[in-house]
């Protein structure tokens, strides 16, 4: 068993406590803002948390308040944020592999066609491949639609498409404008593309590396669960923001029938991917609103870019749920048995984030006079690493800032390092007790 600080689930907290803390520093330096003047030390702090977890939320304006090097040094934290994530989810599914021993080494290797032991080198630089060719593309699309569609000159328009290719991918969803992408809310240009690049890193990077394989029979069942699960949640989430918020003088009633079909689609994809907006938010529907904080709960996919208890974890619990209604006596997916250890962490990563957001609700509530369901929508937004506000952010006291960074932290980090230490320090009981069945319901 891994012990002390050498357990990776130990390893990653640090790892992200300290680019955290090197981001900070640099931020809080002169050069970082517009203005030449410092920058507070919990402003600098929630910034940094905000891009290393890829949130997006934030307490000034990105756009106004940073200069070019600390707009530099935020590209730079969120490509960390996002190939860290992506990268040590991998290799922790390789030391998971490595611990459960030689039989289920050879059983993750038939069932996963992926990751298996001594492949880390090959994970790593797939992660920064991918990366780098999906941000390059989107970057690539977005300065030519800056450029040619909007005049703006070619440096700027160039910087323009990297920072928000960037921010796309990594589930950031930070622009230089302080109403997000509400100025392109016609454009399809900018908002498919933002979408597109957004969900490929939603996907996480094992269904990427199996897409590229080209082999669909051969897909792994994390594989053929995320896929549909992923789409299907976001097709659900347009499907709400068309049908409620169609005729709403605040957000789609304005606009002709194409326009609300793409506004639709791309906050229908936003919740559980980078987190723009092109109406806004503080306008949506409570019927609306609900739905967005269910799909950021959720996230995307496992070792992706975005938070929440992911997908896949999502979907087993439906899994487990469809097999007891039908009295079945295990879980059975597509050809394959759900084992009983990933029920109960599936039912852990759940239990565990609804507790802690509605935890931070409360302390919300607590410390701001802010309404319950702008509160709700924040905090659920910040454990998802999605980014969405009512407009709070910026208002929050001390206090609520430092609720909103710790949720950040642990919606980024908390499910990966929770489940490696839960498979990491699993052990079989040498006898059992007694059964007896408690009554439920």
């Amino acid at each position: 068993m891994i012990t002390g600080w050498r357990h990776p689930a130990r390893l990653v907290v640090l790892a992200f406590l300290a680019a955290m803390a090197v981001a900070t520093a640099l931020l809080m330096l002169p050069v970082s803002t517009e203005s030449g003047q410092a920058t507070g030390f919990l402003t600098a702090l929630f910034t940094a948390a905000s891009g290393i977890s890829g949130t997006g939320l934030a307490v000034v304006d990105t756009g106004s308040h940073w200069s070019v090097f600390g707009e530099v040094v935020l590209l730079v934290l969120w490509q960390v944020g996002g190939f860290g994530i992506m990268t040590i989810a991998s290799v922790l599914a390789l030391l998971v592999s490595h611990r459960l021993g030689l039989h289920m080494q050879l059983t993750v290797k038939t069932e996963t066609n992926t990751l298996n032991l001594g492949q880390v080198r090959r994970v790593v630089a797939g992660v920064v491949t991918i990366s780098l060719v999906v941000e390059a593309i989107g970057a690539l699309v977005l300065a030519l639609r800056f450029w040619l569609g909007y005049g703006e000159p070619f440096g700027q328009a160039v910087y323009s498409g990297i920072f928000h290719s960037i921010s796309s991918f990594n589930s950031v969803g930070l622009s230089f404008y302080p109403d997000s992408l509400m100025r392109y809310a016609t454009d399809p240009w900018v908002c498919l593309t933002v979408a597109a690049v957004a969900v490929t890193g939603g996907f996480g990077f094992p269904v990427l590396f199996e897409f590229l394989r080209r082999h669909r029979k051969r897909w792994s069942l994390h594989t053929k669960i995320t896929v549909p699960v992923y789409l299907g949640l976001m097709a659900f989430g347009t499907l709400v923001v068309l049908v409620v918020e169609w005729g709403r003088t605040g957000t789609l009633g304005p606009y002709g029938v194409g326009d609300k079909l793409l506004i639709g689609l791309f906050h229908g994809v936003m919740p559980g991917t980078a987190g723009f907006n092109t109406v806004d938010v503080a306008q949506l529907q409570p019927a609306t609103m609900l739905v967005n904080n269910v799909l950021m709960f959720i996230g995307g996919g496992s070792a992706g870019t975005t938070g929440g208890i992911k997908v896949t974890t999502f979907a087993v619990l439906a899994f487990v749920l469809l097999a007891e209604v039908r009295a079945e006596p295990s879980v059975h997916v597509m050809g394959r048995r759900i084992g009983a250890e990933v029920q109960r962490q599936a039912v852990t990563v759940a239990l565990l984030g609804v507790g802690i957001v509605m935890a931070a609700t409360l302390v919300l509530l607590a410390t701001t006079s802010f309404r319950l369901d702008a509160v709700l929508f924040e905090a659920t937004s910040a454990f998802g690493g999605v980014g969405m506000s009512t407009g709070i952010t910026p208002q929050l006291p001390p206090t609520g800032q430092l609720v909103i960074i710790v949720l950040m932290f642990i919606g980024r980090v908390g499910p990966i390092t929770l489940v490696s230490s839960l498979a990491l320090r699993e052990r079989r009981r040498r006898y059992e007790l007694p059964e007896e069945r408690p009554i439920v319901g």
